[in-house]
């Protein structure tokens, strides 16, 4: 059975990967998958030898002495343990998202765009790199990928040079959101999970991920794409609503309010998260001067509400898609963990992995080649179940510098393939990049980064 399992896991592990070319979301693979991992283990729950207690990060002992009762029970547990997890990470991204489109309501982003007051390429190029680096930590990767290719086609209405600057763009959002536990989701499971903490990342991957993001910027604007100036054309900086700048503050500032909120009252992020949302929605409505109701859904005041709240509004743009995916991929990855299945691949990975030197390991046993060969994965298969899996691979103590190899990893690898992460995505998609032209022209920018960064990180966890 538990073959069986793998089988599925792979297989759906795969569709996902081939989402582009099967033509299938890849949301509805990683449902399926989940769904038939837990059905199968349910179905073949007394012939499996062990089980994984996910509390104790350990295997349970006299597993298959347990009555039938008993391991269903246990399953039962284990497997509401996961989704209570899962939850927190899934509601936490609700809030984040949520904001942000109450943001993007009032126009907000709009604001940036007074920031960019040149015409020179290479110093458009350094204004969007900070920009994302500095929103990506904020707001996350992929929510600044998408607002700053929004800007960037309003500035840059030559394509060739558009794709170009939106190239660096991913790789510096990437860089931007391992440093900050809202910043990426793999990060932000990290965190969540217990397993990092905001004062040891920022100071063990600010300044590896800087890195990763100049050294490519710096060698961008050496190269002929980022020579000279954009051809006559001006620079829009009026914004469409009196509230966009004071949006865009409160929101960033509530955002960056959660982790504080969780340093102070040692409560999990997502109740931050609501609090922020509750504020800034506060706020909203008052701007917008909309109506408040508390009506039944289906009457006329409830559906003019609905029409005109910047609530109601931002709530339906989230991408509930990528939320399901979320669910599906880490409840299928919690089915392999249950088995014990990460817990024995991951000793074995361990014992064959050829060491580099004594000085080149991580955690208590961990090779540094494994977490980098991690981040090189996170290019070609989505990060996202890469990080899940070393959640159930590895049991270093919270804030071991493995944890914060793995954030850095996983963060900045994916930028090697513009299908890499989620960033690289989204840009695809709004500009039509070509998956060689990326490959061939800002790939290896990006595994320069990558390299240097890790480099970096060598350095700065033995200050620790």
């Amino acid at each position: 059975m538990e073959a069986a399992i793998i089988l599925v896991f792979v297989m759906g592990y795969l569709a996902i990967t081939l989402e582009h070319s099967i033509k299938i979301d890849k949301l509805i693979p990683a449902l399926v998958m989940m769904a038939i991992c837990w059905a199968l283990i349910a179905l073949g729950l007394e012939e499996f030898p062990q089980w994984f207690d996910s509390s104790k990060h350990m295997l349970l002992e006299n597993f298959g002495g347990l009555a039938s009762d008993d391991k269903m029970h246990l399953m039962e547990e284990t497997l509401l343990h996961h989704l209570g997890k899962t939850s927190e990470i899934l509601v936490f991204l609700l809030g984040a998202m949520t904001i942000v489109e109450i943001i993007d309501y009032f126009d907000g982003f709009s604001t940036i765009k007074g920031f960019i007051r040149t015409k020179k390429k290479s110093k458009i190029l350094w204004i969007f790199a900070i920009l994302a680096f500095i929103l990506s930590a904020i707001i996350d990767n992929l929510t600044a990928t998408i607002v700053l290719v929004s800007i960037l086609q309003k500035i840059v209405k030559d394509r060739d040079s558009r794709i170009w600057f939106a190239g660096l763009i991913i790789i510096a959002a990437n860089a931007g959101g391992a440093w900050s536990p809202i910043g990426d989701v793999t990060t932000t499971m990290l965190w969540i999970g217990k397993k990092v903490t905001t004062g040891h990342l920022i100071g063990y991957l600010l300044l590896p991920s800087f890195i990763c993001m100049a050294v490519p910027t710096i060698i961008a604007s050496y190269l002929p794409a980022f020579k000279g100036e954009l051809d006559g054309e001006e620079v829009d900086v009026k914004t469409k609503s009196r509230f966009s700048a004071t949006m865009l503050y409160l929101g960033l500032s509530a955002i960056v309010f959660v982790p504080i909120f969780k340093t102070i009252t040692h409560l999990p992020p997502y109740v931050g998260m609501m609090l922020s949302l509750g504020v800034v929605a506060t706020f909203a409505e008052i701007y917008s001067s909309s109506k408040f109701s508390l009506s039944i859904h289906g009457s006329e005041e409830s559906d003019a509400h609905a029409h005109h709240s910047p609530v109601h509004h931002s709530l339906s743009k989230i991408e509930l898609p990528s939320i399901l995916f979320f669910l599906g991929i880490l409840m299928a990855v919690a089915a392999l963990e249950s088995l014990g299945i990460l817990f024995g691949f991951a000793n074995t990975l361990q014992e064959t992995m050829p060491r580099l030197g004594t000085e080149l390991h991580t955690g208590e046993g961990v090779s540094d080649l494994v977490v980098l060969l991690l981040g090189v994965g996170s290019a070609v298969i989505d990060n996202v179940p890469l990080v899940a899996a070393s959640l159930g691979m590895f049991h270093e103590p919270i804030d071991d510098e493995l944890w914060h190899f793995i954030a850095y990893s996983a963060g900045t690898g994916g930028s090697m393939l513009i299908i890499g992460s989620a960033a690289g995505v989204v840009a695809m998609g709004m500009l039509k990049i070509d998956f060689f032209w990326y490959l061939k022209k800002i790939a290896w920018l990006a595994f320069i980064g990558f390299i240097v960064g890790a480099a970096a990180f060598m350095f700065t966890r033995t200050l620790f």
